[in-house]
């Protein structure tokens, strides 16, 4: 079984990917993928030099990750450039891991999942929402300026639309014991399907 998860930026994603991994998942993090092996292939970073400018790059030649967001956020036309650049390697890795591992069930992150119409990739598709103010208040506590996070906020799919795609919603207002409960429940249900 191959859940996707997705949810707004500090609603909790990667804490309830967790928890399913607790459960026998194996969790695969779309950002950590992009951050850790696709942004250290040295043609990705000469791609992204070349289009975005040595000041996206360390002094030690890697991609500076939080550079670069500051410049594609505000840039549509470059959003979608470095999108259609990750991408396709990113639903390679994918399909790859899978494919390597057909008898294990899976939770897999992704943040645009309805944005990319990706949800024909998996079998059940969850959303952990938030209240806007808890969101905005995890954010914050992550050092990420108001401004940046509402610009990232913006580029996502509203959470009461995504909550409406779904299968199934976890709300991640409350403890994190509650949280779990949520999970251990579904975990419980989607093994009797």
């Amino acid at each position: 079984m191959i859940l996707g998860l997705t949810g707004g930026i500090g609603c909790g994603k990667t804490t309830t990917a967790r928890m399913f991994a607790e459960h026998g998942y194996v969790l695969m993090d779309s950002d950590v993928i992009v951050r850790e092996v696709l942004l250290t292939d040295r043609k990705i970073i000469e791609a992204v030099r070349s289009r975005f400018g040595i000041e996206v790059i360390t002094p030690s030649g890697a991609v500076d990750r939080h550079q670069l967001a500051r410049r594609v956020f505000p840039d549509k036309e470059g959003l979608a450039w470095l999108e259609d650049l990750l991408h396709p390697r990113l639903f390679e890795y994918w399909r790859q891991a899978f494919a390597a591992a057909p008898g294990r069930s899976w939770v897999v992150e992704v943040p645009l999942l309805f944005e990319k119409s990706l949800q024909n990739w998996f079998d059940f598709t969850i959303c952990v929402a938030s209240d806007p103010c808890v969101q905005f208040a995890r954010l914050e506590q992550r050092g990420l300026p108001p401004s940046l996070a509402r610009q990232r906020i913006s580029k996502q799919l509203p959470l009461t639309q995504k909550i409406q795609l779904v299968d199934f919603v976890l709300l991640n207002d409350g403890s994190s014991d509650f949280l779990r409960a949520q999970v251990e429940a579904l975990v419980n249900s989607l093994s009797t399907i």
